[in-house]
């Protein structure tokens, strides 16, 4: 490695921040204009520096690029599903990088009528997604969207199935799904706002009438809601949502009258949370009324939809999250979720059967899989687990026997799943409470405090990591590193309440909880504070961000992807893209007490002069989620602040968002540096 290589340093033009009658002083702030070309340039200038910084790994990355590419199945396609007498399935062509969708009609042995190439739609972009696909009622077109920036502001168009033609009406800046009605002329599509990207409209798109004279038939007004626009499974009614963090409202419309006007399926109310699925006269909705912090499921008939007309059907439980429902002809499928694991359970609607499908796994992940079809005699299901390959089958109702329509193959040949072992322990909280960590390893490897481990978490959202399975991840597992996922709090891996407890006024669980989990993982000799590393992206930047403020002794190393780590400067500016749909999660700093508590956490402004740990900082230019300069700034004031002479780098992708590169190998690169960085840390160059 090249000895001497100075970092960039950003130059400081102090701005003050004030409100509440405080005042923070941001020497970074002019970093947020992404059209200044000062900007950048010390950008690019990170970049330069980050890939001189990691040369002497180089042949360490193509390494673990070719062997986790070598291990995905190229020629792969999807288990094919039948919706409206076509069989649709997704298949990747070797050498290529994008999806191919296509279908047949009928029977699996008729021919394929391939509907989208990605990869020639894609020839002439650094970027590319396809986001949603509705096949219009009378199978003969196809409305698609595309993103060729990363923004998630989709173009929605419309093609003709029979022709092949491209119509030449462009549906802009939307969130990527469109909604056909009955009559085969009408679709429904949400647009978002310009600046902020909130989805805030609901327009009706006539076909071939041009995009100027689309009729506006819903627009959300409160700015902590964002609005969807879907059709139920029984494609009788359009249906609209409205969400926020704590609330949500649903209206419906007769999808062979798309003229006519959405009734209300029951307005909204603080802290009242439902979805809905329609089945023969009635709806089934899943909520939290009247106390259900675990949600229920009740009932009601299509005619009286307001709450007071609900009936239950499955009673609320405090010890089982009820997390989605999938309705078929005879049987009733209810996800739920106890002590951290996922359960299928299925009812018929006769009330002669009620059970749960057995897993007999500590730890895994099961989720119900694509079921379009009401008639069908299957429950598709997907299973996986740290050590087990990603599963699709399907169930029988009938027989009760499950079929595997297709296991993940991992090539290679040297992947044997007995190989490997998972397991669920449990550690202690500072204030008491139990928070479960799922690990995966290589059997063998000593447990003496010696082994490298990767600790990853999200913790945000009541969104929650599941134990599965990945292929990427064996190029870590294989060179001696154990894995692990804290299912920390503010997540909602065992229940409502443990997202409760992790959000607003009790955000700080979430830090504590992950490292105490740390500091069990070093008690019980998984490995040690010089063989420690921690993950997280997005939301889980900011906790990368918040442990290391609080303790960077602990980790010998931090990925921090995404990261949301300048808390208090962006939830107050509404106009950057999520905020005001965020207050329910972070707290609303134009009130003080909210405030105060935030900036007490936020990252960026509790930077101290002090050492920390190794770091490697990713992001994208175009990122919509978490602003670019957030984890900008972010560097440049601990470059300025740290005492240490540990490794700080920026990796900016110029090209994406915060998904990153959209080709499907292409994203592996990010990863095979990341995986670089930590195992140069280890002194592992092979």
């Amino acid at each position: 490695m090249k000895k001497n290589i100075s970092h960039p340093v950003a130059k400081k033009i102090p701005q003050q921040l004030s409100i509440h009658n405080d005042t923070r002083i941001d020497d970074y702030y002019w970093l947020n204009d992404r059209e200044n070309p000062e900007v950048i340039e010390y950008l690019n200038a990170e970049n330069v520096y980050t890939k001189q910084m990691l040369k002497h790994s180089e042949k360490l990355q193509k390494l673990l690029f070719e062997e986790m590419k070598g291990r995905i199945k190229e020629d792969d396609a999807s288990v094919p599903y039948k919706l409206n007498g076509y069989w649709y399935l997704t298949r990747y062509e070797k050498g290529k990088d994008y999806p191919i969708y296509a279908r047949k009609k009928e029977t699996l042995e008729a021919p394929e009528e391939i509907l989208f190439d990605c990869n020639v739609m894609a020839k002439n972009y650094a970027y590319f997604n396809l986001g949603g696909i509705s096949i219009s009622p009378d199978n003969t077109m196809a409305a698609f969207s595309v993103d060729t920036v990363s923004r998630r502001q989709y173009t929605v168009q419309v093609k003709n199935l029979m022709t092949g033609e491209v119509y030449p009406d462009k549906i802009l800046n939307t969130t990527g799904s469109a909604v056909w009605a009955n009559d085969n002329k009408t679709l429904f599509y949400a647009m978002k706002d310009e600046v902020t990207l909130r989805s805030h409209k609901i327009f009706k798109h006539m076909l071939h009438s041009g995009t100027k004279n689309d009729d506006e038939v819903y627009h959300e007004k409160d700015e902590t809601f964002h609005t969807f626009v879907y059709k139920s499974k029984s494609k009788k009614y359009v249906i609209i949502g409205s969400s926020s963090t704590l609330s949500s409202e649903y209206q419906i419309l007769d999808a062979n009258a798309p003229d006519g006007k959405f009734q209300v399926f029951q307005k909204r109310m603080n802290d009242l949370e439902y979805s809905i699925a329609h089945y023969k006269d009635s709806f089934y909705i899943i909520s939290n009324a009247d106390g259900a912090t675990n949600f229920k499921l009740s009932k009601t008939n299509e005619k009286t939809t307001a709450k007071k007309f609900w009936q239950d059907v499955l009673p609320h439980r405090q010890d089982v999250l009820v997390e989605d429902i999938e309705i078929f002809k005879d049987y009733l499928v209810v996800n739920e979720r106890e002590n951290g694991l996922n359960n299928l359970r299925i009812i018929s609607w006769d009330g002669k059967e009620d059970y749960k499908l057995p897993f007999n796994s500590e730890t895994y992940t099961a989720f119900v899989g694509n079921n379009p079809d009401f008639e069908s005699p299957f429950l598709r299901y997907g299973f996986n687990s740290l050590t087990s390959p990603s599963s699709v089958i399907d169930y029988n109702f009938k027989t009760k026997k499950s079929e595997i329509k297709k296991e993940q193959q991992v090539l290679g040949g040297k992947f044997k799943k007995e190989n490997y072992e998972s397991k669920r322990i449990w550690a202690t909280a500072r204030d008491g409470v139990k928070v479960p960590i799922s690990l995966v390893y290589k059997k063998g490897i000593k447990l003496d405090g010696s082994s490298p481990l990767l600790q990853y978490a999200y913790g945000s959202y009541g969104s929650t990591i599941d134990p599965s399975f990945s292929s990427i991840r064996l190029s870590l597992l294989d060179r001696g590193f154990i894995y692990a996922i804290a299912h920390i709090r503010g997540g909602e891996y065992l229940g409502r309440n443990w997202y409760e407890t992790g959000k607003l006024l009790t955000k700080k669980n979430t830090f504590t909880d992950f490292i105490d989990c740390s500091k069990h993982l070093i008690a019980e000799k998984y490995t040690s504070k010089e063989h420690l590393y921690a993950y997280g992206g997005s939301a889980g930047g900011l906790l990368m961000g918040a442990v290391i403020n609080m303790n960077p002794e602990l980790y010998n190393g931090i990925l921090a992807a995404v990261p949301f780590v300048d808390v208090v400067t962006t939830m107050l500016d509404d106009t950057i893209p999520l905020t005001t749909g965020e207050y329910d999660e972070w707290g609303n700093p134009n009130e003080e007490q909210y405030y105060k508590y935030m900036k007490s956490y936020s990252p960026y402004d509790n930077v101290e002069a002090k050492e920390y740990p190794n770091m490697l900082v990713t992001t994208g230019l175009h990122d919509s989620q978490v602003q670019y300069w957030e984890p900008a700034k972010w560097v440049a004031k601990l470059r300025e602040l740290k005492t240490d002479s540990n490794k700080l780098l920026l990796h900016i992708d110029m090209d994406s968002g915060h998904g990153g590169a959209s080709g499907r190998f292409e994203s592996l690169k990010e990863v095979a540096m990341e995986y670089a960085f930590l195992l140069d840390l280890e002194g592992i160059h092979g």
